[in-house]
């Protein structure tokens, strides 16, 4: 039996000539990621293990996102831990205020991930990296301590689910509603423990960041990873963007798989998940009865360029209707930056939004869009559960953020062609 995208990478990795699903196995690592909030749970097993040395210095990637700038204290001590362990071992890739960016748009912008690589992170969003043909999957901190010492992890091999997409995308609607309507579809069990492997002429549909949001929120519907072939669009985002020999794997024609779940993308439509799951997935034309009091439009799920582009077309000439407020993140500076160089900032600021550097920030009810009781938010953000951004009675609801901004400005959950 042949073998899917994601168990020729990992037999690669394990030095060996096939693995099948279910195997376990261990195989070495292209990048080990932390954040500032798992990272010093790592850092603390780590020197409880006694390890004195990491295993390459270039190959670990620590980002300070989630509380950076420092909210408080005990933000400030993390990172300050994070800090000093980066300088004792000098470790190429830290990232922090004014550099930083939100770590799953920063790694693939900076070319630290590329095509038939193997990577974990201590988050779970680490899945997004399968948009460029990786197989990537978050991993708990004591694992990622291990991996910075020994640069090899173990796994069990998932089998796979194939997603054959058809058709071509319709106005306004986005990666955001393709990856919504498939957790609709199959639960947010519905892939538990396997590789969501997108496949078909629809793939070619979808621009990478389109692919970066999808794989990003395979986790949602509980898989391992989730991967995307490597195509045209792939070679043209790493290109200038990755500096060392990389390898595109294909699944084989006899590959094995579960089950194949078909999306023809020309009937998927501007997509919202209510409350409290990611699998409440309703059209955004039933919202009208939802009032709202905020949005937000950013994440490590749709941050990128695009993503606010999509908001600002919105916006523009337009202003949030009363007591909505709107925070708007770039996800990266190199983002922050080309929204203001295409005066897209100004767009956000004149329809009463804030810019905020970019942060992780009330995607987790860190900071920076806090929920009180009884709120309700449209978010761009990738979890919905009971008090995921504040207060357990206040209600998110998943979008897109061309129906983030729709919504913001009418006051109600709303299709962009309503506005």
């Amino acid at each position: 039996m042949g073998m899917t995208m994601t168990q020729k990478i990992l037999a690669k990795h394990a030095g060996l000539d096939s693995v099948r699903a279910g195997q376990l196995i261990q195989a070495k690592l292209d990048l080990v990621l932390g954040n500032d909030i798992t990272t010093p749970v790592a850092i603390n097993e780590f020197e409880a293990a006694g390890f004195d040395q990491v295993f390459d210095k270039s190959k670990i990637a620590l980002v300070m996102d989630h509380f950076a700038p420092n909210k408080d204290i005990k933000a400030a001590a993390q990172c300050k831990q994070c800090r000093t362990f980066a300088r004792r071992f000098d470790i190429d890739h830290y990232f922090d205020v004014g550099e930083m960016g939100i770590e799953h748009a920063l790694l693939p912008e900076k070319g630290l991930v590329a095509p038939g690589e193997a990577v974990i992170g201590a988050d779970s969003h680490t899945c997004t990296y399968g948009a460029l043909g990786a197989f990537s999957t978050g991993v708990g901190s004591t694992d990622m301590g291990a991996a910075m010492a020994a640069g090899e992890t173990w796994f069990k091999v998932p089998s796979a689910i194939k997603v054959n997409l058809t058709g071509k995308l319709r106005p306004f609607v986005s990666g955001k509603d393709v990856i919504l309507t498939l957790i609709g579809m199959i639960g947010v069990d519905g892939a538990r423990y396997q590789s969501l492997e997108f496949t078909g002429p629809g793939v070619a549909e979808l621009s990478i960041y389109d692919r970066l949001t999808i794989s990003n929120m395979a986790i949602e519907a509980g898989a391992k990873n989730g991967i995307f072939p490597v195509d045209d669009s792939t070679k043209a985002y790493v290109e200038g963007r990755v500096n060392r020999p990389w390898t595109a794997y294909e699944a084989d024609p006899d590959a094995e798989y579960e089950r194949t779940v078909d999306i023809d993308l020309s009937q998927v439509d501007c997509t919202v998940a209510y409350p409290h799951l990611p699998e409440n997935a309703h059209s955004a034309r039933e919202g009208k009865d939802v009032q709202i009091d905020q949005i937000v439009i950013g994440s490590c799920t749709n941050g990128q360029l695009p993503d606010l582009e999509a908001a600002a077309a919105i916006l523009k000439g337009k202003h949030l209707a009363k007591d909505v407020r709107g925070i708007v993140i770039p996800a990266t500076m190199s983002v922050y930056r080309e929204c203001m160089k295409r005066g897209l900032t100004d767009i956000f600021l004149d329809a009463g939004c804030i810019v905020s550097t970019p942060t992780c920030g009330p995607c987790l009810g860190g900071y920076m869009g806090i929920l009180a009781a009884g709120e309700r938010c449209v978010s761009t953000t990738n979890r919905n559960f009971v008090g995921r951004m504040g207060h357990v009675d206040s209600e998110v609801y998943l979008a897109s953020p061309a129906v983030a901004a729709a919504s913001g400005v009418a006051g109600h959950i709303c299709h962009p062609e309503e506005v």
